[in-house]
Parts: structure tokens; C-alpha cells; sequence
């Protein structure tokens, strides 16, 4: 019955498209890499300061495909100000680093394709991140949401924008590999 259910929520997402929802990174026809579109929407701003930081911008800016659960500036505003300049800092590089690899997977994993492993999976899949633990995911209603090894969860709110290197996925809440 589970997976019943579970096949009806892929089948009625995909017919509607309902986490196709108004994309903030436009659908121009013409794809951009993952950090050239993220830099021109406007609404990722913490996330580009941290993907500079890092060095991610090259990463995110050349061919390898990748899949990025992107937070929102309003995702990134759920955390203290002073959590996230201490993760600015040169000095903590390498814990920033370990975050943002944490939203990242390699290869393209499109909205579908996290359904379908959710049906194989009675409701719950996990993903490798390149930072090298894993994301689990699940269903609630018709929404996507992902969690942490913390019990922080987030919604992806604007699924299967495509790149010419990969995918985001706009998510509500910061996730991390490990407490701040």
C-alpha cells in the first residue's frame, strides 16, 4: 500500500510538475553552469560567499556533472549570523568546505530520479554527498525532504533546475554533515 502510494505522489509530481514551481534561475533555453546561474539569481548569496571561500566556484563552474542542494538566502538566514561568519573565515575553510561539499552529489539526480529510488525504497533513499556521508531523504504529502545525520531537515522548494554541469535543487533549511 506504501509503495502504492508513493507511485501515485511520482506520478501526480511528474504530470504537474508541481516542484517545477517559478524558478528563480529562469528557463532561458540556453543552460549555464550550476555557479554562473546561482550568481545571477540573486538569491543565493551566502551560498556563492561560501562556494568562493572554498574554491567550489571552479568546481561548480566546469564540466563535472553534479547535483547541488542549493539553500536560499532565506535557508541560510535560519542560522545565526554569527555561525555563518565564523564559517566565512579563512581560517575555517575547511569546515565550510565540508558543508557545502555536504550539499553537493556527484553526478545529475534529478527530482525524478530521487521518486524513483523513494518508491524503491518504501518511502526513504539515501545519497552519497561528495563530502562523503549521506543524505537521506523521504516524502511528506507531495514534498521532497531531505535530512541530516542531526535530525535538521529541509524542503526542496525548486526541483530539477538544469545545467549544462549538473542540477540544483533549491532547498528551505541549511543541512550539515556534522553540528556547528
Amino acid at each position: 500500500m506504501k509503495q502504492y502510494r508513493l507511485y501515485v505522489v511520482l506520478m501526480t509530481l511528474v504530470i504537474a510538475g508541481s516542484l517545477k514551481a517559478q524558478s528563480p534561475l529562469g528557463d532561458s533555453g540556453f543552460k549555464k553552469t550550476i555557479y554562473s546561474s546561482t550568481l545571477e539569481a540573486g538569491n543565493y548569496t551566502t551560498l556563492i560567499s561560501a562556494l568562493k571561500a572554498t574554491d567550489l566556484d571552479l568546481t561548480l563552474d566546469g564540466d563535472a556533472p553534479f547535483t547541488i542542494f542549493a539553500p536560499s538566502d532565506r535557508a541560510f538566514r535560519k542560522l545565526s549570523s554569527d555561525k555563518i561568519k565564523h564559517l566565512l573565515r579563512p581560517e575555517n575553510k575547511k569546515e565550510l568546505r565540508e558543508m557545502v561539499t555536504y550539499f553537493m552529489v556527484a553526478g545529475s539526480l534529478s527530482a525524478s530520479k530521487i521518486l524513483n529510488a523513494l518508491v524503491r525504497g518504501n518511502g526513504n533513499a539515501t545519497f552519497t554527498t561528495v563530502q562523503g556521508k549521506k543524505i537521506n531523504a523521504s516524502i511528506e504529502g507531495i514534498d521532497i525532504i531531505l535530512s541530516d545525520g542531526q535530525g535538521n531537515k529541509a524542503k526542496i522548494t525548486v526541483a530539477d533546475s538544469d545545467q549544462c554541469n549538473g542540477i540544483i535543487h533549491t532547498i528551505d533549511s541549511v543541512i550539515m554533515p556534522k553540528p556547528l
